[in-house]
């Protein structure tokens, strides 16, 4: 199926540009390999001569070209991504207009060095055993030509780099989005909130092109969430009831704050929730670690901020919307849901004043939101 891709569809090109790119270029490399061993496989069947008397040397510069072309190709991987350097030639990959491709170059290059690891090497490796055993004129003393094993372990290494670093593209992107947000205004003057801000639908559409990538390239995963368990959440709940018996005679900023804090607190000890774990390659876990990785930048630029009761109520308003869309799009709930949580409580402790919304007006103010966020995206079958 990967042989017949037609990469001149330009309909298809439009549409999933990524793909179209992984297929034509696991094509190249595995039906090109195969073209290359099939033309010097008749070269040695021809039985000429002189031929005969060269085809140890023959077979040896076969092997070797393969050893020192996937060298090449993966020196080239790290150049096209950005992750050595290049020569001026090359600099108008990572232009002005480069960015969003480049990030979509470098996942493509991720899943192309899983393709090369787990079925071109094996697929070329066979070819090779089969018509180009022997060999030996360039001396035993120097070791096999080809060592397929050298080759898996340096595009294993390079996938993952690579898929590491399309994260880390996509999250600085995403994170000068959220910083822009947090040092614009002036929070101590901040009016009361009357709608969800727009940096969430600009966080959100961001979100929307990352899915559409990994889609593209990416396999999904086992369909599991890490979702909170009633009993954590029941004994939260009962204990934050507790504490708001016992401090009754706080006033209402006290007690907002204890709210908030004892919340932050519970989740500490009574979730117990692995918050980053490795990047695997499927479209739920990359798109996971990314929204993971903003959220703590959030949290971060919330800390370097001071809020008025206002401003603090806008940055619960925009977090508490977030829930929804953003347990639609990842896997570990419960993470997401603690990374939020940081957010509220790293702003009420930076709030000269930090009374949350009433639920009433929060629930209202979301709700409208809510409804015009599924108006302009309906979910796809």
């Amino acid at each position: 199926a990967l042989l017949r891709v037609n990469v001149s569809s330009k309909e298809a090109a439009e549409e999933l540009p990524l793909q179209v790119a992984l297929e034509a270029s696991k094509k190249a490399v595995l039906q090109g390999s195969m073209d290359v061993l099939l033309d010097f496989r008749k070269l040695l069947d021809d039985d000429l001569g002189l031929l005969v008397q060269l085809r140890d040397f023959i077979i040896d510069w076969v092997q070797e070209g393969f050893q020192d072309f996937f060298r090449a190709l993966d020196d080239r991987f790290l150049l096209l991504s950005g992750r050595k350097s290049s020569s001026s030639q090359d600099q108008d990959l990572t232009g002005a207009h480069g960015e969003k491709v480049l990030a979509g170059l470098v996942l493509v290059l991720a899943q192309l060095s899983v393709f090369i690891e787990q079925t071109a090497v094996p697929r070329i490796t066979e070819e090779i055993a089969a018509s180009f055993s022997g060999g030996g004129g360039r001396g035993y003393e120097n070791g096999p030509a080809f060592v397929p094993g050298e080759i898996c372990r340096i595009f294993r290494s390079a996938g993952e780099k690579l898929l590491l670093h399309y994260t880390k593209m996509r999250t600085q992107k995403v994170s000068t989005l959220l910083r822009k947000r947090f040092t614009t205004p002036n929070w101590v003057k901040h009016k009361e909130p009357r709608e969800v801000h727009m940096f969430v639908d600009l966080f959100l559409q961001e979100l929307k092109e990352i899915g559409s990538e990994v889609r593209q390239i990416l396999p999904q995963g086992l369909s599991r969430k890490h979702r909170r368990s009633d009993s954590n959440g029941s004994t939260a709940s009962s204990r934050s009831n507790q504490l708001r018996d016992d401090k009754m005679t706080r006033s209402n900023t006290q007690r907002a704050r204890s709210q908030l804090l004892e919340t932050h607190l519970a989740k500490l000890f009574k979730q117990k929730v692995e918050i980053f774990t490795k990047v695997e390659y499927t479209q739920e876990s990359v798109v996971t670690t990314i929204v993971k990785l903003c959220l703590k930048s959030l949290q971060e630029f919330a800390r370097l901020q001071t809020y008025n009761r206002s401003g603090f109520q806008q940055i619960q308003l925009d977090i508490q919307f977030l829930r929804t869309p953003l347990k639609e799009t990842v896997e570990d709930e419960a993470a997401i849901d603690f990374l939020l949580d940081e957010v509220i409580v790293a702003a009420s402790e930076r709030c000269l004043d930090p009374i949350p919304l009433e639920p009433p007006i929060l629930d209202r103010l979301i709700q409208a939101k809510l409804a015009k966020w599924k108006e302009q995206n309906p979910v796809t079958p």
